[in-house]
């Protein structure tokens, strides 16, 4: 398995897809985020990107001149691997947009990007969805 990380900006997104098209080509199969081997479904200006919190010491806040106790930072990645996945989840793309009526993520698919609205009357998948989170991967 490769894992290859880069800054999640649109340069450092633009690398990863760069090296992962090259690398299926070579016969290389996606783990991990994307849930297929497939072109990526996202157009510019959009890019795949995830963020993770990080804590910040008393000298990291005094270098940037920060007053928060942490930094999100974003990050862009891919895992490939020689041996085909069999059955890869679907990956939440941006934060969802949680209501009182519904929940609404866009996902990346195994059939591409995709645009899901979970209703409140489905109780059980409703309680399910309201606990995604940007870069889960669900099924």
């Amino acid at each position: 398995t490769l894992l290859v990380v880069e800054p999640g900006t649109p340069a450092g997104y633009a690398r990863i897809i760069a090296l992962r098209d090259r690398l299926i080509t070579q016969g290389a199969h996606v783990a991990a985020p994307c849930p297929h081997d497939g072109k990526c479904p996202l157009e510019k200006p959009d890019w795949c990107h995830f963020t993770q919190r990080l804590q910040r010491s008393r000298a990291h806040k005094q270098v940037k001149g920060a007053e928060l106790p942490f930094e999100d930072e974003k990050f862009a990645y891919v895992a490939l691997t020689r041996t085909a996945v069999a059955r890869r989840p679907s990956r939440v793309l941006t934060q969802p947009a949680v209501s009182k009526v519904e929940v609404a993520a866009k996902l990346c698919t195994p059939e591409g990007l995709s645009f899901t609205k979970v209703p409140r009357r489905a109780k059980a998948e409703y309680a399910s969805a309201r606990r995604w989170r940007w870069g889960d991967a669900v099924s």
